[in-house]
């Protein structure tokens, strides 16, 4: 059987974590064996990693040392659950990717598409995702849907100009890789989206799935 990589994206705000749950109770009601991670996180290491990154107090991070903390984290999820994984036939769905390094650091903090995708390389051992789902909604509705939600990170804080940079760096993703990566409308209601995301790509995952 085939080994399956999906990826979810988006911005801050986007929906990413109810539609991850989602899509892993559909595929396992397929008799599918699933791993969901996040990024950076999952391992013992990559939550350390994770706080770090996350935290507020730290303003002074450089956008190097934030660039080579995500591939640090990514390194030892890669090797501690996703290659395993992957090996054991588990469909692995992942919350976050290299997409969200190229926009983020590489776009949004300027290091430069090539430059991250480079170090990727060497983190993943060119493992890519089979399918990716991009869930589609602006900065501004992103935004309003956390009015009088607390923002906990570093990078909910930034303003929205930097917001609409990574949207629109997402969007360029999209037109370069048409047939891995799949918009989704996220403007509407989460069983809506989810909708979407099962019918949009029916015969594909049908295909990654071998059923």
């Amino acid at each position: 059987m085939k080994n399956k990589f999906i990826t979810f994206e988006g911005i801050d705000g986007s929906g990413k974590s109810l539609q991850i749950e989602m899509l892993a109770d559909y595929l396992s009601e397929l008799g599918e064996k699933i791993l969901v991670v996040r990024e950076p996180g999952t391992t013992v290491i990559g939550e350390h990693v994770r706080n770090i990154l996350m935290d507020k107090k730290n303003n002074t991070m450089s956008y190097k040392t934030e660039a080579l903390l995500f591939m640090a984290a990514r390194a030892q999820l890669m090797q501690e659950k996703i290659i395993p994984a992957l090996e054991n036939n588990y469909t692995v769905i992942c919350d976050r990717f290299i997409d969200s390094s190229v926009v983020y650091q590489g776009i949004g903090r300027g290091l430069g598409e090539k430059f991250i995708k480079e170090l990727n390389k060497f983190v993943t051992e060119n493992i890519e995702p089979d399918i990716t789902f991009f869930l589609d909604i602006s900065p501004q509705n992103a935004w309003l849907r956390k009015i009088g939600v607390q923002t906990s990170d570093r990078f909910e804080s930034e303003n929205i100009n930097f917001h609409q940079k990574i949207y629109l760096g997402y969007k360029k993703l999209i037109v370069e890789n048409p047939n891995r990566i799949i918009c989704i409308d996220a403007n509407v209601s989460p069983e809506e989206i989810h909708t979407q995301i099962v019918n949009a790509t029916k015969e594909k995952i049908k295909t990654l799935l071998l059923i």
